[in-house]
């Protein structure tokens, strides 16, 4: 599937990265979520239906967290995201608890945001189909298990160990506790790349920078997630001016001023309020710069 022009980043094999991509989605989510509250809306579908109504009497609609609102941007809008994960048991087992953390904020939130979780496994037991994970998942699909412990894990009842396999598969939908037995169709290889070279057809991708590297872009995972991280990452001093000078702890401030992506520019900021630069997040959504300014500023 690399290569496809729907994709936001490269597809995803290091499991660390994997994490990161998690990461990233949670944090687009409360993004959108704030973007949503200020338009009065409820989910994506109402946000992207008054972008579209602007648009058609001629207006835009401002930014509401712009950095310049003299001249705010106007808000465009929104896409569906899908996040794949084609083998939970080896995300958990190689990163687990936080995953398992994600996973369940982006299951339980992220529908109304337009995220959407297709999560797959071949080991349906209860440490990677956690109670967490499978609470928030309403819709299920089970082929042949070898148990009815199995088919238990993934519908909460018996009957997906009777399959006869070759894609024989019980499918239960959100809302209902009675699962239908479907047919799935098989997909070749051959089939999959006429497919992925059609679409690769259609245009480039557009990879949106810092999803895979989170806060660490340009180095090793980790490289600044201990307690001194903010000694340790080279834009630290840099994003502490730009607050001071502008007496804004704004991340998206942060982010376009230093060019870097949006989790690692939270991190810079979070950063600063441990170290008591500034005020932890408001209600409103805002940070108070609590030092004082540069001595250029004051």
């Amino acid at each position: 599937y690399e290569g496809i022009p729907h994709l936001l980043a490269p597809v995803v094999t290091d499991m660390r990265q994997a994490a990161n991509a998690l990461n990233w989605c949670v944090n687009e989510m409360e993004r959108r979520y704030k973007l949503m509250s200020s338009l009065g809306v409820r989910n994506l579908a109402g946000y992207n239906q008054k972008i579209k109504d602007a648009d058609k009497a001629g207006e835009k609609i401002p930014h509401p967290f712009s950095i310049t609102p003299d001249a705010p941007e106007p808000l465009e809008e929104m896409p569906l995201i899908v996040v794949v994960i084609d083998e939970l048991a080896d995300l958990m087992m190689v990163v687990g608890k936080k995953v398992e953390e994600l996973i369940a904020r982006l299951a339980q939130k992220a529908r109304a945001s337009g995220i959407h979780l297709v999560l797959a496994t071949q080991r349906p037991s209860v440490d990677v189909i956690t109670g967490l994970i499978k609470a928030n998942v309403p819709t299920r699909i089970s082929f042949q298990v070898s148990s009815k412990i199995d088919s238990r894990t993934i519908l909460d009842q018996m009957g997906a160990e009777a399959l006869l396999g070759q894609g024989d598969m019980l499918y239960m939908p959100p809302g209902t506790g009675y699962p239908m037995r479907i047919h799935g169709a098989f997909v070749s290889d051959h089939e999959v790349h006429q497919v992925v070279n059609h679409l690769k057809a259609m245009g480039e991708p557009n990879y949106i920078e810092g999803i895979l590297t989170n806060e660490t872009e340009g180095g090793e995972a980790g490289e600044f997630s201990s307690d001194d991280g903010a000694e340790k990452d080279p834009l630290y001093d840099e994003a502490v001016n730009i607050v001071l000078t502008s007496r804004r702890a704004s991340i998206s401030s942060v982010q376009r001023q230093l060019r870097i992506g949006y989790n690692r520019a939270a991190r810079l900021i979070e950063d600063m309020e441990r170290a008591g630069l500034v005020s932890a997040m408001q209600s409103n959504g805002n940070r108070e710069v609590l030092a004082k300014g540069n001595a250029s500023t004051d």
